[in-house]
């Protein structure tokens, strides 16, 4: 991992702890996606503006994505305590895992995720509690934002208290900064925002991808 440039202290969270319903039966985390496992693409992606990697995932799926992760990124794994709770509640954990004070969360399933955003993004964090893309003016990116560690897991805790599930609802107890769409085209294509959720965006990944 990167330790160079001042960016010591710097986690990359990435979260695949979903069931995929969308996808079908398989983990879309460990999918071959051209010929690599889509987390070890956005794992590899991340690596070069982060210090440490960790994943956010079921009990179960350890093993293949430590299989899939093999030979790249070295990555501590965060199990949900409780499955099912949700993104938010992985969200958490994984933060609660993270060395660094701050740390990118990003979803396994966006394996266009662009560095250079990544690296703007923990800039733009500085000072505040999260830097969170946002586009049209409403919808916040917050699976592919950067936060302060400690007050995002504080967050979290209270909107789960309050049996609030969507994950904007801890981001709005904080003091965080947002990316507009004309700072996100500065360092990044909006493709790094895309998701693959399905088997037909999986199969347009791997036709831009071969």
């Amino acid at each position: 991992m990167n330790r160079e440039n001042g960016r010591d202290g710097r986690t990359g969270v990435v979260l695949a702890g979903g069931h995929s319903t969308r996808f079908g039966d398989d983990d879309k985390a460990v999918a071959d996606l051209a010929g690599t496992p889509m987390i070890r693409r956005v794992a590899d992606r991340i690596e070069p503006v982060v210090d440490d990697l960790v994943v956010n995932c079921r009990e179960a799926q350890v093993p293949t994505i430590r299989e899939a992760l093999e030979g790249g990124s070295d990555a501590s794994f965060a199990v949900d305590p409780i499955p099912d709770r949700g993104p938010m509640a992985g969200i958490m954990t994984g933060l609660r895992a993270a060395a660094g004070e701050y740390a990118l969360v990003v979803a396994c399933d966006m394996p266009f995720v662009d560095p250079d955003l990544v690296d703007h993004l923990f800039d733009r964090a500085s000072g505040h509690e999260a830097a969170v893309p946002r586009l049209d003016d409403q919808w916040f990116q917050t699976t592919q934002a950067v936060y302060r560690a400690a007050p995002m897991i504080d967050a979290c805790e209270r909107a789960l208290e309050r049996d609030e599930r969507r994950i904007v609802e801890p981001l709005l107890d904080l003091d965080y900064v947002v990316l507009d769409e004309d700072e996100i085209r500065e360092y990044a294509a909006l493709e790094t925002f895309e998701n693959v959720n399905t088997r037909e965006e999986f199969e347009a990944a791997v036709e831009r991808l071969e």
